[in-house]
């Protein structure tokens, strides 16, 4: 039988380190989405710009959330969720100028938009994701390699805010493996998944459902994804 000594047991522990550094070590910080301050917008922002994964309160539900023009990122959360090849992932805006900016959209779309958005100028019902041709500037890890995007504009002026200091489009993904249920908060994620998220953003419970998606690449011919 080996006898381990101190020095071992220090080896051991900075390998078990490495492992838990590669697959996710959690940081978890408690919000009040009403009472959001500055230092915890800026430390979400610091997160998603440097390529980290985020799990936080959608205006839906909770999701998983990275820098949209990352591949590298996109690759972590599949990997989180368990799901394998390229499955398009929607992305959420802070404005119709970053819309713009991703997709192409003429002015009966926009429109149509800014009738359904809870926050676009009129107001809207709920939140409603909608399918658009991209202008291919995004990852094909993000789009499945297809010429469409799952966009919204959230009501929620937390989740705005972050985009628009962040500067690009943010994922959103359920906070689930695949086949799982939704999760209503962000408790014993370490028991649930085998990868991990960077940063948890915990906002108590959420029990939401997920957006009405649209398809609204004609839109003389709109079709009910998903109701």
């Amino acid at each position: 039988m080996v006898k381990l000594n101190y020095v071992h047991l220090v080896l051991f522990w900075i390998a078990g380190q490495a492992r838990n550094n590669k697959y996710g070590i959690m940081k978890t910080i408690k919000i009040k989405l009403d009472k959001i301050t500055q230092a915890e917008v800026n430390l979400i922002v610091d997160y998603l710009k440097r390529g980290k994964i985020i799990a936080y309160p959608t205006d839906t539900v909770y999701g998983l959330g990275c820098d949209a023009r990352d591949a590298r990122a996109i690759k972590k959360i599949n990997k989180i969720k368990g799901e394998k090849g390229k499955k398009p992932l929607l992305v959420l805006i802070s404005d119709f100028k970053m819309l713009k900016k991703y997709c192409l959209i003429n002015s009966e779309q926009r429109k149509y938009l800014e009738k359904i958005w809870p926050a676009s100028p009129a107001g809207g019902p709920g939140p409603v994701t909608v399918i658009l041709k991209n202008r291919l500037n995004l990852p094909d890890e993000l789009t499945g390699g297809l010429n469409s995007l799952g966009v919204r504009l959230p009501k929620s002026e937390f989740l705005v805010k972050i985009i628009n200091e962040a500067g690009f489009p943010v994922v959103s993904t359920s906070l689930n493996r695949k086949g799982e249920k939704l999760l209503i908060n962000t408790q014993n994620l370490e028991k649930r998944f085998k990868y991990l998220p960077d940063l948890v953003i915990d906002a108590g419970i959420i029990k939401g459902c997920p957006s009405k998606l649209i398809d609204l690449r004609d839109v003389k011919n709109i079709k009910v994804i998903r109701k």
